[in-house]
């Protein structure tokens, strides 16, 4: 039976066997001093409020039976999925590939690139390496969604106006209904913060419903 969540622009029906929570880029490089983030000049303490939120909506997404899926943002050890223009951000000696605190800064299999233990995989949940922005970009996240006929994604992580908001972007135009989840998503920036949320329920949901954890949740336990 279908259940609802309640959110914005309206209320949204869903069939939780065809939906599926996705956990945004929740990484050390990202949230934790010395990573990528902070490279780049941000506050990462900032990211630390969604952590919470996200960790509830994991625990609802796996009592209710949710596929759940992780990504991470990262390149390969030789950078040979990195565009020139990507790597050129940043201070020089802080950049995609430098050393840094946590291992080499955004490569795939260093302490950085990990997902926060707060909010690690469980056996047989996926984990979308993507080198952009976008979660489908140069993914299988396609592939899995469709093995398991999934139309309804939860979307919470980091950033809200980066990598959320592409990844919302690339879902809408295929075909996919979107909430995000408020709360369960930050910004370095806390006004892009606001201002990507506004912009995806904005024009009667032009790219999606926005909600917050305790109303998903909720939804979610009353499926299970």
């Amino acid at each position: 039976m279908p259940s609802v969540i309640e959110a914005q622009p309206s209320p949204l029906f869903f069939d939780a066997s065809r939906t599926a929570l996705v956990i945004i880029d929740m990484q050390r490089d990202f949230l934790e001093p010395g990573g990528f983030g902070e490279s780049l000049g941000n506050d990462v303490s900032r990211l630390a409020a969604a952590v919470p939120p996200c960790r509830a909506l994991l625990d609802a997404a796996r009592a209710a039976g949710l596929l759940v899926v992780h990504t991470r943002e990262g390149h390969r050890p030789d950078l040979s999925d990195a565009p020139p223009a990507k790597l050129e951000r940043g201070a020089p000696t802080a950049r995609i590939g430098e050393p840094g605190p946590m291992g080499r800064i955004l490569i795939r299999g260093e302490p950085g690139h990990d997902i926060i233990p707060a909010l690690a995989p469980l056996a047989g949940e996926p984990v979308v390496d993507k080198p952009g922005k976008g979660a489908f970009y140069a993914t299988d996240l396609a592939d899995i969604l469709s093995a398991r006929a999934i139309t309804t994604l939860l979307v919470c992580g980091v950033t809200t106006e980066v990598c959320v908001h592409t990844t919302v972007r690339e879902a809408n135009d295929r075909g996919y209904r979107c909430v995000v989840v408020a709360d369960a998503c930050a910004s370095y920036i806390p006004e892009f913060h606001e201002v990507g949320l506004a912009m995806i329920k904005a024009q009667g949901g032009i790219f999606g419903w926005v909600s917050d954890s305790g109303r998903v949740v909720a939804a979610l336990w009353q499926h299970g």
